[in-house]
């Protein structure tokens, strides 16, 4: 909020204040420690996000190859939501009192490790759906821990007035990287699986050495008091009670936990769009170029008001495009409706986003994003087990058709059990 003006007299003391100058060299000191850190962490979150990208293309592509069966594309997401249950008390209470930095490189090695075995048994010709579940859930242990630890320590490189600037930077990085990981993924594929799994393994590579590369600054760690357990459910204590964050992130968990088809995009593919892996690279970044149009938009135009009633529009269009892609038998009719649903979940996410990350304080953000995983988790690999199921029992089509149906119930259910939310005017 600007502060109000005290007139020209007062302004030029405080300019010729020794304070102020004090704080002018401590302010630029830390724009360019906070400029210098965030490129070292932009940069190894795009590689994560292309690397995370093509694994699931190259993963996907490979079980239904193998097996021929949806059941064990569903079971993959599954096995990597699985570690969040057992291990996201522990992610988020290290991430607020261990060094996040080394969270986040710790991540990177293990996956470095699971790209690695993928790779080696490929090229052997030893690779079964086995070791690809173990993997799978070996690299989703990985990616509890270094959610809490990356979301937490984003505000901690940069000063607050960068960090709204560094927040858009950011996710603007990642959607560019959901569009070029897939579709590289997609037409390396034609080389060999050896191809995808061989570059990605290079990408969590770099990533490790972004994330060794950001400058160290002391930040205080405060101590956390009680047991692990206590220490995590003061995070969903704090969600809890605040409605507005409860409505927000529930919604995202079963919108996206029905209406998401990611899963079913090879069956897809093969048995209704008639194309192959590079068909399927494309289908799946789709989504990312809708979602990275958009926020290109929102930083023209930002949101200002009815905020509540923007995000549930979003969720509703989220929800009727997943149906209309389950009904196109046309790769490039299919691939605009990805778009438009991929545009509608990014208005969505930065709304939610935002909410959280104003109403957190800083010693507590590690549980909260702890908990906010959980529910990203389920909605994203929960969800692909849900696809997966209901493609085994009814088909590839209905289960796409009937998971968007159930995503627009869930919108109007929301709008009349979180009139908070749906009230909410703007993010501030």
């Amino acid at each position: 909020m600007a502060q109000p003006d005290h007139g020209a007299d007062t302004r030029r003391d405080r300019l010729d204040s020794p304070a102020l100058n004090v704080d002018s060299r401590n302010e630029n000191t830390d724009s360019l420690f906070g400029q210098r850190a965030f490129m070292h962490f932009w940069g190894a979150r795009i590689f994560t996000a292309a690397a995370n990208q093509m694994r699931s293309v190259a993963v996907a592509w490979q079980i239904y190859q193998l097996t021929g069966d949806a059941m064990d594309i569903g079971i993959v997401g599954l096995f990597q939501f699985l570690p969040r249950i057992f291990l996201t008390a522990t992610a988020g209470n290290m991430a607020d009192t261990h060094d996040r930095k080394a969270l986040a490189i710790g991540s990177q090695i293990v996956q470095v490790i699971v790209l690695g075995a993928l790779l080696a048994l490929t090229l052997t010709h030893t690779v079964n759906r086995h070791w690809i579940f173990a993997l799978i859930f070996v690299s989703g242990a990985a990616r509890t821990f270094e959610m809490p630890a990356t979301a937490s320590l984003l505000p901690s490189l940069v000063p607050s007035f960068m960090l709204g600037r560094a927040i858009a930077l950011n996710a603007s990085g990642i959607q560019a990287a959901f569009i070029v990981g897939p579709a590289l993924a997609g037409l390396l594929y034609g080389f060999g699986e050896g191809v995808v799994y061989g570059v990605t393994l290079a990408l969590f590579v770099g990533a490790a050495i972004g994330y060794f590369s950001i400058p160290s600054a002391p930040h205080e760690r405060r101590p956390v008091e009680g047991g692990e357990w206590q220490r995590f459910t003061d995070g969903l204590r704090f969600i809890r009670s605040r409605r507005i964050i409860l409505g927000a992130i529930s919604l995202d968990l079963f919108a996206v936990l029905f209406g998401g088809a990611t899963a079913l995009m090879p069956i897809l593919a093969v048995e209704l769009l008639h194309t192959g892996a590079w068909g399927l690279g494309l289908m799946r970044s789709a989504p990312a170029v809708g979602a990275l149009l958009m926020s290109a938009f929102l930083a023209k135009v930002p949101l200002k008001k009815d905020v509540g009633r923007i995000m549930f529009l979003s969720v509703a269009v989220y929800a009727v495009a997943t149906i209309g892609f389950g009904l196109s038998s046309n790769l490039w009719l299919s691939l605009v409706l990805l778009a438009i649903l991929g545009a509608a979940d990014m208005i969505s996410m930065v709304i939610r986003g935002s909410l959280v990350q104003m109403q957190t304080p800083d010693h507590m953000r590690g549980r909260v994003s702890a908990v906010s995983s959980i529910f990203i988790g389920a909605s994203n690999q929960l969800g692909e087990f849900e696809s997966g199921v209901t493609a085994a029992w009814f088909g590839a089509v209905p289960a796409v058709i009937l998971g968007g149906v159930c995503s627009l119930s869930v919108t109007i259910l929301w709008m009349r059990w979180f009139p908070q939310l749906l009230k909410a005017d703007k993010l501030e």
